[in-house]
């Protein structure tokens, strides 16, 4: 009986569950739209330091690799915070009926190895992306050069 209680999903239970999924779901949005912010913002940036009949401006390499961790560090807080409200969503999952109180406090999970913004930073996902897109600007860069 009482792993019946425990696993019901009563209406606090599921609109403690909604909650959480809705800001999960805007942290995946957060990290959609910061995606595409720094792929617009940096081939801008490369546009107007090339503009010249492709004479690479001397300041351009360094601000597009600013500008690049800087989106990266970014994306990872976002992805860390969406790691740490699934930690709560699995935790509330768990309670039962009785236990719910509609707290978001995700402050227990802020110690977890793979919810914080390091772990994030070198996730495959975001590893991958911004590697990525670093190498090929480098690339691009000493090309040009």
């Amino acid at each position: 009986m009482e792993n019946e209680t425990r696993n019901s999903h009563g209406p606090n239970k599921i609109a403690h569950l909604e909650m959480i999924q809705g800001t999960v779901d805007r942290m995946g949005g957060n990290l959609f739209y910061l995606r595409g912010w720094s792929i617009t913002l940096l081939a801008g940036l490369f546009a107007i330091s090339t503009s010249d009949l492709l004479k690479v401006a001397e300041w351009a390499p360094l601000l597009f690799f600013v500008l690049l961790i800087l989106f990266w560090i970014y994306d990872a807080y976002f992805l860390s915070l969406e790691r740490k409200f699934r930690g709560l969503y699995d935790k509330v999952r768990k309670l039962s009926e009785e236990e719910i109180d509609f707290a978001m406090n995700i402050g227990e999970f802020k110690t977890h190895a793979d919810k914080t913004i390091f772990a994030a930073m070198f996730s495959p996902m975001l590893l991958g992306f911004y590697g990525v897109l670093g190498v090929a600007m480098l690339i691009i860069f000493a090309l040009i050069k």
